[in-house]
């Protein structure tokens, strides 16, 4: 009796003990997770508050307007700030034209730091040595500094791991090529794509900025990883043709003078090691045409753990958040640079594109902040082209059965003769 007694305390002891272990390790593991470092990092509200007023400090160079857009009940609005030096002195349509985005997904806090950061150097609040900004006369540049606001107040409010907006869609899955496929490690939580492309307001507002301002170049600025990509996302292949062996040696050269090699370079579907459909990038290929389109990765933790989200997709130190700030910015001021000069020695023709200012015009209307407006339609013109082949292939079909008709009278002439 007594032993019964003394094998069923040593039971419970056993059970206290690993009882408190448990706890130990759920404790540690939710000391370990990283918070946002504030003294580093910009909440939403103070980093586009810091957007406008470096807006209002530079009228000669860049402007700003919100769009906004709602769907279901759920509304978005987007702040688009355009850098365009000497924009009085030239014809802004024979300029390129290069559209960015940052804070695509809520968790990736370090590409709105970048973009923040990148519009002080356009402003000239800020010099990178040996890299002079006054060069890029020839440039229009549109910066989306944070697509995914409420998003990102999710994060600010304790959901770090959170990417989506702010009804739980991903706004990189929610685009219209290969829209709603499903891998076989489909994660609803990490990539719901929505109830149908373009469901969400910000990538509403988003396709809107590109077909009216149609863009030569595209980026989409993420985290997670350090890449230069190319389409596609949603097969492991790259596109055919000249202009893909330009944008991958474009990014080989970024890749060589200011990563020293450390960026994966090539599609995303086939060097991220899993496939995307429906993204913004395969998008602005295949459908806007931009001649080149890019997703660049620009921070990755690969030894966080996997709950540790907020250092893993963002640096947690001064000097990486620093480091990361400068890389990236020098990489982007020669990427303006270079990227343009590819396409101009390829004679990419400029009156394909036509910017957002001249579209305002032409629609006979001024845009408004937070007013919505309908882009070009560019669907016009390949409308255009497809009538002009119906004519001349009436005309070919008219001229045939005419023949046709011509041949047989003359053959029954021909036999009345006989």
């Amino acid at each position: 009796m007594g032993g019964a007694k003394s094998d069923c305390f040593s039971s419970f002891v056993f059970f206290c003990a690993i009882m408190q272990v448990l706890l130990f390790s759920v404790r540690g593991s939710n000391s370990s997770i990283t918070r946002i470092p504030f003294d580093l990092y910009h909440t939403s509200v103070s980093l586009l508050e810091e957007v406008e007023a470096m807006v209002n400090r530079h009228p000669d160079k860049l402007t700003m307007e919100v769009l906004r857009a709602s769907n279901g009940g759920y509304g978005a609005e987007v702040l688009v700030v355009t850098y365009n030096r000497l924009k009085r002195q030239n014809n802004n349509s024979s300029k390129f034209r290069i559209l960015l985005s940052f804070g695509q997904h809520a968790r990736e806090l370090i590409t709105t730091e970048v973009a923040l950061h990148l519009l002080s150097i356009l402003g000239e609040e800020r010099r990178i040595v040996g890299i002079d900004p006054t060069c890029l006369e020839n440039v229009e540049i549109k910066v989306v500094p944070m697509e995914n606001v409420k998003g990102r107040k999710l994060v600010e409010a304790g959901d770090l791991c959170e990417r989506r907006n702010g009804r739980g869609v991903d706004l990189n899955r929610n685009w219209s090529v290969d829209w709603g496929k499903k891998e076989k490690d489909y994660d609803p939580y990490e990539e719901n794509p929505g109830t149908g492309p373009f469901s969400e307001p910000e990538a509403q507002i988003m396709r809107m900025i590109s077909k009216s301002f149609g863009p030569h170049i595209w980026v989409n600025v993420h985290s997670g990883m350090e890449a230069l990509f190319m389409p596609y996302d949603h097969k492991n292949t790259t596109p055919n043709g000249f202009t893909s062996m330009l944008m991958k040696s474009l990014l080989e050269n970024l890749n060589h003078h200011h990563f020293q090699g450390r960026c994966l370079v090539g599609s995303g579907g086939g060097s991220v090691g899993y496939l995307a459909h429906g993204t913004t990038t395969d998008y602005m290929h295949d459908i806007v045409k931009v001649p080149m389109s890019f997703t660049f990765e620009i921070y990755g933790d690969l030894t966080a753990s996997s709950n540790d989200c907020f250092k893993m997709f963002n640096p947690v130190d001064s000097d990486s958040f620093q480091r990361v700030l400068n890389e990236w910015c020098g990489a982007f001021l020669n990427f303006f640079k270079e990227g343009p000069e590819l396409l101009k020695r390829q004679n990419v023709t400029l009156d394909r594109w036509i910017s957002m200012d001249s579209a305002k015009f032409l629609l006979g209307h001024k845009l408004e902040n937070g007013k919505r407006i309908d882009g070009l339609d560019f669907g016009m013109s390949e409308m255009r082209t497809y009538f002009r082949l119906f004519m001349v292939s009436s005309a070919l079909l008219m001229f045939m059965f005419c023949s046709r008709i011509s041949k047989s009278k003359c053959r029954q002439v021909y036999q009345c003769s006989l």
